[in-house]
């Protein structure tokens, strides 16, 4: 699939913002975006990407790094082909460029250490930028 995020921007620490990326329906080999274990993972200047969460394909099973978990809510629309990302209580160590990913992890028991595995996942649109200020 074809990813585009959006939703970034700069928020105080302790506001909230919803992040959104929007799919196109189909990859190339002709996968539908339901398909796809969609996952949102973030970098900070001068570090590795790191796993935010992730949701299965349907929408009925989420995973959190520990770093989110309980401020964090992932959700998907296969309907609409989007996936988002509502995040509360922000902190300024939560400032990174947010990417979202599509993976198909076929045959796969999904879980939070198989869904935060970079490497399984396919797919990435363009990072959107989230500044939290102190």
């Amino acid at each position: 699939v074809q990813l585009q995020a959006s939703g970034g921007g700069l928020v105080q620490a302790g506001g909230s913002l919803r992040l959104s990326c929007a799919a196109s329906k189909r990859t190339v080999s002709g996968r539908e975006f339901s398909s796809h274990v969609m996952g949102w993972f973030r970098q900070a200047p001068g570090k590795e990407r790191e796993f935010v969460a992730a949701i299965s394909w349907g929408g009925g099973e989420t995973y959190y790094a520990d770093s989110g978990k309980g401020r964090f809510t992932i959700s998907r629309d296969n309907a609409k082909n989007t996936v988002y990302l509502q995040m509360n209580s922000l902190k300024p160590e939560d400032t990174a460029i947010y990417y979202c990913a599509a993976g198909l992890f076929e045959g796969m028991v999904l879980n939070v250490h198989t869904t935060g595995d970079i490497s399984q996942y396919r797919s990435w649109g363009k990072g959107t930028q989230l500044t939290v200020s102190s």
